[in-house]
């Protein structure tokens, strides 16, 4: 029986669900002016933004990025078991068409774990080469917006954590953990869908 249908729930709004869409709005007017600051610093300093862009490793974090990118579908892989009630698999390891919402959010967090480990290793680099959050203004708004999406992602990570928690603590999978994949879902969505303008705006666009 799908998750929405057990204990007596029917498909109507979910407050939680309305209310984490809410918060997301806030969060993308944050990260809005973050976009703003960017653009109005770099038309004043064309040349400074020149200097450190030849500095980022394009294709790493390309890389990077397509790992994001596809921990998204993963994501929504392990929502939609969520839904048909499905929390573990129930074949071998590698039959990925019967694993459940623990195998999805697991590989989910593993490759969201490892953009962050990118993210670190891109910044340790670029440390090396001289630019930090002092060094310039290129330095405190690149730091800027990238740590706050990094911190972004481990919030989600840390969400993963609480998810697959309750599935192991609890005896029966119920409503309620369905819809808290599901806004963690969204969640992960949305800074996926952040990072993709970030990286257009700071990677791409020299």
């Amino acid at each position: 029986m799908p998750a929405s249908r057990l204990h007596g729930h029917h498909d109507r709004p979910s407050m939680v669900s309305v209310g984490t869409i809410v918060w997301l709005a806030s969060e993308l007017m944050f990260f809005a002016a973050l976009f703003a600051g960017y653009f109005t610093i770099r038309a004043v300093s064309p040349e400074l933004w020149a200097q450190n862009t030849a500095k980022l490793n394009v294709p790493f974090s390309t890389v990077n990025t397509t790992i994001l990118v596809l921990s998204s579908v993963t994501c929504q892989l392990g929502v939609f078991k969520a839904e048909d009630g499905i929390v573990g698999r129930t074949g071998k390891l590698f039959q990925f068409k019967l694993w459940g919402l623990r195998e999805w959010f697991v590989l989910t967090y593993l490759m969201g774990a490892t953009f962050v480990a990118g993210q670190a290793f891109e910044y340790a680099k670029l440390v090396h080469e001289g630019v930090t959050i002092p060094s310039s203004a290129y330095g405190t708004v690149f730091y800027l917006a990238t740590g706050f999406h990094g911190l972004h992602v481990t919030g989600g990570l840390v969400a993963f954590i609480f998810v697959l928690g309750r599935t192991f603590a609890a005896r029966k999978f119920t409503h309620e953990q369905a819809v808290t994949a599901i806004v963690v879902s969204y969640y992960w969505h949305f800074v996926d869908v952040v990072w993709i303008g970030l990286f257009a705006t700071v990677y791409l666009i020299k």
